[in-house]
């Protein structure tokens, strides 16, 4: 039954490739940024309803969100499959989110196709990943709460199964002082703006004795109007980020007091913000990623690379921390290709980018036929997870 079914799902995959592909080129030519994915977002979930699954639309209360479900059977554990379909500004698709929405809907689609499964196959439409983190706002509406598994493949220069990311919390911070003639009476003044620039310094004294995987990364959003004016009014914002939620909690917790004590030192007042949704670290599920590698060489590709810790950040993160997840990474160009750029958003379209489709797929229906017919590698999968 195992090679008849994945020899039926490679089939399936293979017969609406193109049809995928074209609305891969569809999403390029029409890029729509974070949670703005109108065209995105109604072009998808008309895909889903023409292959019978049932789409709910502007789910956890995001107007361009939306579910798609098919019931296998009598029912059963319900695997999700993750779209994202937000564009760069300016770049477009240059992190391949059109990829990653196109091969989801292979996956659900072939997979839905499969006889003799008992399941529900769950299809996520996702936005906003690159400014907002939609993932993390249906975290919190618990719209993964009954989901047994979640997967969904990125493009890249290699091959990788097993990465992880950063966690990553976006901070603005605000200083507020009194204005004054910078040379008439500059002794009447409270420069705001210096109280930003101590907290850089701050923050750069901190980094000694922080831990190595930390990141943090600011800028000057604001620094005052004219030289001649002292600015009553200074803002930073800033990334920053850690191997792990927990120690990155720590690590901002030290970063207010440094802005607390960049505040005091010029007399100034300072209050902060995230102006962005928060990402977890992404725990990807080791066995679940181990199914995927052994279906990824079974489709020919053997150029994979060792697990390795990724520098980025993902709302997949969130993802992972309620329900075992995988989010691997399959080439569409060798290393000269640069992620978040133009010419990465047209190789999403390029015959790599149709073969992406394809091979990604295949290899995530196949993961979730292998676990879905397989009790015991399932439990395996969720003991993995409850132990962390």
């Amino acid at each position: 039954m195992n090679t008849a079914s994945k020899e039926k799902i490679s089939k399936e995959v293979d017969n609406i490739t193109d049809e995928l592909f074209e609305l891969a080129k569809r999403l390029k030519e029409n890029p729509e940024i974070g949670f703005q994915e109108y065209q995105a977002s109604e072009w998808l979930t008309e895909v889903l309803e023409k292959y019978s699954f049932k789409v709910e639309k502007g789910i956890g209360g995001l107007e361009t969100a939306f579910k798609g479900t098919l019931k296998l059977g009598k029912g059963g554990p319900r695997i999700a499959f993750l779209c994202e379909y937000d564009a760069l500004p300016e770049v477009g698709h240059g992190c391949g989110h059109n990829l990653i929405a196109t091969a989801s809907l292979g996956a659900a689609i072939a997979l839905s196709k499969t006889d003799g499964l008992d399941a529900e196959v769950v299809v996520f439409g996702c936005p906003g990943e690159e400014n907002g983190g939609g993932k993390v706002i249906l975290v919190e509406k618990g719209l993964f709460n009954d989901i047994d598994i979640a997967m969904m493949v990125h493009p890249s220069t290699e091959n990788c199964v097993y990465s992880t990311s950063l966690a990553i919390d976006a901070y603005e911070f605000e200083f507020k002082g009194r204005s004054s003639h910078a040379a008439g009476a500059p002794e009447k003044g409270i420069n705001a703006l210096d109280g930003v620039i101590h907290l850089f310094n701050g923050i750069n004294s901190l980094r000694q004795y922080l831990k190595e995987d930390v990141r943090i990364h600011g800028i000057i959003s604001e620094g005052g109007k004219a030289p001649n004016v002292i600015p009553d009014r200074a803002v930073a914002k800033f990334y920053f980020r850690a191997k792990e939620r927990e120690y990155l909690n720590e690590v901002v917790e030290k970063i207010f007091n440094v802005a607390k004590g960049a505040a005091t030192i010029v007399g100034a007042q300072v209050e902060w913000r995230k102006f962005e949704l928060s990402n977890d670290d992404l725990k990807p599920n080791k066995i679940l990623a181990e199914v995927f590698e052994k279906n990824l060489r079974s489709l020919g590709v053997d150029d994979i690379v060792p697990p390795k810790e990724g520098r980025g950040s993902t709302d997949m993160g969130n993802v992972s921390h309620v329900v075992p997840a995988i989010h691997p990474h399959l080439a569409i160009g060798d290393k000269s290709l640069i992620p978040h750029s133009r010419d990465f958003a047209q190789a999403t379209v390029s015959e790599r980018g149709r073969n992406f489709i394809n091979l990604a797929a295949k290899t995530m229906a196949f993961t979730a036929f292998d676990v879905l017919s397989n009790q015991e590698l399932l439990e395996k999968i969720k003991e993995e997870f409850k132990k962390g």
